[in-house]
């Protein structure tokens, strides 16, 4: 029997009360966390462009748009937030999976359960969980071992659909044959790819939101009776077969499924910027406190990463010379140089001005990158970075596991500051009250009688 009947099964049996506390928190952080990036995400490029479509596509009033005050069909609301999260590279992700899943199932839920009217907090929070753990293990399942750019789909789409899809029925309540028609149509949708960070396009953050609206689409579509496939895992030309070449580990897939939630180990960024950069960005705060390492007395910076890592240092002359943000947010020398330029990290340092600071450009021209396969891992890996001073000195750091990281969390008060930060940049910032409001709301989440309560806050 396909490994999808297992997960359909947990989906209709697992209740709030079955969800471990640990779980329940991770919950809490990826909702502020997700609410924090699309508030700050508001203002990123691309995002306005799609909002005036989703305005000229009409509609009924369903669904919250974060920021620019207007309700639409649930599916493109769910488009436009999770682009939003997604924008800044800036959201959540599972580091051994290489999966984003705030971005999908934030923004999946909330339209979903505006949608539909009476979701509790508890009820948000079990959905949550279980999506987040089902697209974390389809991708953990998934070509062990291979490397992220050599397989070339972009999971956090890939899976998205699926997950969207899973989400939406949960709060539906969809039953089993209902969920399994959703899951087979959103398979049907399926897509995804990396051709967009190669090519620095607008697509990579556009992508979450297009995995959301389908998979909304997809239950809602299940939920007036019209049948998808059903063998969508392991069938004849299932997931696993037709987009991972049969290369899957089915032990991985569903392992202690509904006693283990992948959720909790999600980790949160401190940097707005590709999750393989931040190793890098914390060696080289280590190098500048330990050792002094100052800007202007650097010479040369060599970094050493595994397959995935080395990959955001090539092509060499566009990762030193990002050509847009994109092209920033994926490159370790522009990070590198920006950490050791500026001594932080922060959303100022990826705006088309900020990518032609010649301070910083300088620096990133003296990066280069070498692959360590001994550094290689299925997630995000370890970072070493060796400066080399003009007077002949040198030294040397490796960072195991980056801020953020599940070994080294952010805090629920973490996700606050972040979320304070976001406000700033957002096309309509919010008031310290509101802020103090959506916290306060989070923070108890499972108390709510109206989860949708904190959307509306945020809008």
């Amino acid at each position: 029997m396909d490994a999808i009947y297992n997960f359909v099964r947990n989906f209709e049996h697992t209740q709030y009360d079955d969800v471990s506390s640990v779980a329940i928190d991770a919950v809490k952080k990826e909702i502020l966390d997700s609410l924090a990036t699309a508030i700050g995400g508001s203002s990123a490029a691309g995002i306005k462009e799609l909002v005036d479509l989703v305005k000229e596509w009409g509609g009924s009033e369903q669904s919250t748009v974060i920021a620019y005050g207007i309700k639409c069909p649930a599916p493109n609301a769910a488009q436009v937030n999770g682009t939003m999260i997604h924008a800044l590279d800036y959201d959540d992700g599972h580091p051994d999976a290489l999966v984003h899943t705030g971005c999908t199932a934030v923004s999946t839920c909330f339209a979903v359960a505006e949608r539909k009217g009476g979701i509790t907090g508890k009820r948000l929070i079990s959905a949550i969980s279980l999506g987040v753990d089902f697209m974390a293990r389809l991708s953990l399942a998934s070509r062990p071992g291979v490397s992220l750019f050599e397989c070339g789909w972009h999971p956090t789409v890939l899976y998205g659909y699926l997950g969207a899809a899973a989400m939406s029925g949960i709060i539906l309540g969809l039953d089993k044959k209902k969920l399994i028609n959703a899951l087979g149509i959103a398979y049907h949708q399926c897509a995804g790819n990396l051709q967009s960070i190669h090519d620095g396009a607008l697509t990579k953050r556009m992508g979450p939101g297009l995995a959301a609206k389908g998979g909304i689409t997809a239950a809602l579509m299940a939920e007036k009776g019209i049948s998808g496939a059903s063998n969508i895992l392991e069938g004849k030309a299932g997931l696993f077969k037709l987009y991972q070449g049969g290369q899957y580990d089915s032990c991985v897939l569903t392992s202690d499924l509904g006693r283990r939630f992948e959720v909790e180990h999600i980790g949160f960024k401190p940097y707005p910027s590709c999750g393989h950069t931040h190793a890098y960005i914390d060696a080289i705060f280590l190098l500048k406190s330990k050792y002094g390492v100052k800007a202007d007395e650097v010479k040369e910076i060599k970094v050493f990463g595994g397959d995935a890592a080395y990959g955001l240092c090539v092509p060499l002359e566009v990762k030193r010379n990002p050509r847009n943000i994109v092209d920033a947010q994926f490159s370790v020398p522009w990070n590198v140089a920006v950490a050791l330029i500026k001594d932080k990290v922060t959303l100022e340092d990826f705006t088309e001005e900020a990518i032609n600071n010649r301070d910083i450009l300088k620096i990133s021209n003296i990066v280069t990158g070498y692959l360590d396969p001994n550094l290689s891992r299925h997630g995000v890996g370890p970072g070493r970075v060796t400066v080399i001073m003009k007077n002949g000195g040198e030294y040397t750091e490796e960072v195991e596991f980056c801020l953020g990281s599940v070994q080294r969390p952010m805090t629920f008060n973490d996700c606050a500051r972040k979320f304070r930060e976001c406000s700033a940049y957002s096309i309509k910032p919010l008031s310290e009250n509101v802020q103090d409001r959506v916290i306060e709301l989070v923070k108890k989440l499972e108390q709510l009688e109206d989860a949708t309560e904190i959307i509306r806050m945020v809008r």
